[in-house]
């Protein structure tokens, strides 16, 4: 994973563009991925896709003739959807164009200017304070044409037609947690996936940020309508703790699920929904209301790197990576294993010994707890509870839930329910 971002890193990622299918091209070499084109104008929802954006270079000459704030240098250097601009302007006049961060003056700043036409640079504060006065040469060579916006789409197909989508962004240039990170670990919990059975169908979505889902929720109503929940990942490989983000419903079977999983890691936070953030805003939108929530380390805007330089190679860890993936992939799991189950002897109870039921199953569960998770199923196995709602209301761990449930379906004394 951490390969993929050294890999990725430079990049030249926006909304759209040859970027954004180079990053794609990448992430095709480990699953195979259909990549998709949406012509430019194409009418989405509210939105309209955008022109593509492409860049030849993009520079300043100062007066003494000396190269600054060059896009070939760093992909940041370039307020992103800049349009094309020539010519000599005053220190004052560049100064407008200029944009950098006064309160952490050695880190060049990430902007966009997608759907305001103009054109500018970031700089880090001490660059902006060196700059003299006279006439400062500028040279913005870029192209907005009607081309297409790109998005790559994976699906692992199970027995249930039903769907969980894992959906991150593609549009962040030269920013390794925000988000490489994510699109390095979606990629490997998809490989993961694709060599095991499982019950759920899986979407891999890999996008830029709002217009992406946007483009992807305009186009695919018959899809929309199977969607059993989601996952949005970004920042996923920093060494903050994880935090994961509730959907709009704040109670579906993906929140319940990374709660189960997330609560467990030390450290980590369960977040409520508010309407800002990535693209489970627009999951969750009110005409869509999808069990779709976020997760990720260090929460966007509360780390000081953020959206600036120092976003780089050396601030994500292959040892995050890995575990962010294995802690996606359980909370996958709890979502593909989770389902209500029938009592099929609800009369009474059943005699439990003769079967062999009363005894330690070894490893961590202990006797007591077992016995214990064997008359919790019994007693909530009624076609209204989940294995969720089980563990939540013994306080039992779920794993101690999930061992009692398979010893009764082998004992014949439990079935599942496929209720939709």
């Amino acid at each position: 994973m951490h390969r993929f971002i050294e890999a990725a890193f430079p990049l030249p990622r926006s909304i759209t563009g040859d970027g954004v299918r180079r990053t794609l091209d990448l992430v095709s070499e480990l699953v195979p991925l259909e990549v998709v084109e949406v012509p430019s104008g194409t009418e989405v929802l509210d939105w309209s896709v955008p022109q593509e954006w492409a860049v030849g270079e993009a520079y300043v000459i100062d007066p003494e003739g000396r190269r600054l704030f060059d896009v070939a240098e760093n992909t940041l250097r370039l307020v992103g959807y800049s349009v094309p601009f020539r010519g000599r302007i005053e220190l004052d006049e560049l100064k407008e164009h200029l944009h950098s961060l006064p309160e952490r003056p050695a880190l060049v700043p990430y902007r966009t200017s997608y759907y305001s036409p103009t054109w500018g640079f970031c700089a880090t504060q001490q660059e902006v304070d060196r700059l003299v006065p006279g006439d400062y040469e500028v040279v913005v060579d870029t192209r907005l044409f009607d081309g297409s916006l790109t998005y790559g789409e994976l699906v692992l197909p199970g027995d249930d037609e039903r769907e969980v989508l894992v959906t991150t962004h593609t549009c962040h240039p030269a920013l390794a947690n925000d988000n490489l990170s994510g699109i390095a670990v979606a990629t490997e919990v998809a490989r993961r996936l694709s060599e095991v059975p499982h019950r759920f169908t899986y979407r891999f979505l890999f996008m830029p940020g709002t217009i992406g889902a946007i483009t992807w929720l305009a186009t695919h109503p018959e899809v929309i309508e199977r969607v059993h929940g989601g996952l949005v990942l970004t920042g996923l490989g920093d060494d903050g703790p994880f935090a994961y983000k509730r959907s709009r419903r704040g109670d579906t079977v993906v929140d319940r699920a990374a709660e189960s999983v997330v609560a467990a890691v030390e450290g980590s936070r369960i977040l409520d929904w508010y309407p800002y953030g990535y693209d489970e805003r627009q999951f969750c939108s009110p005409g869509y209301d999808l069990a779709v929530g976020r997760l990720s380390r260090s929460v966007h805007g509360e780390f000081p790197e953020y959206h600036t330089s120092a976003d780089d190679l050396s601030f994500v860890s292959p040892d995050q990576l890995a575990e962010s993936a294995e802690v996606v992939g359980r909370v996958l799991s709890v979502i593909d294993g989770n389902r209500s189950y029938v009592n099929l002897a609800p009369h009474g109870e059943p005699q439990l010994g003769a079967r062999g039921l009363y005894r330690s199953t070894g490893g961590a569960i202990d006797s007591r707890s077992y016995e214990m998770a064997v008359l919790w199923v019994l007693s909530l196995s009624d076609g209204d509870h989940d294995l969720l709602a089980i563990a939540e209301r013994s306080g039992l761990a779920l794993t101690a839930v999930i061992d009692a449930v398979d010893r009764l379906v082998a004992a014949d004394l439990l079935a599942p329910i496929d209720a939709p």
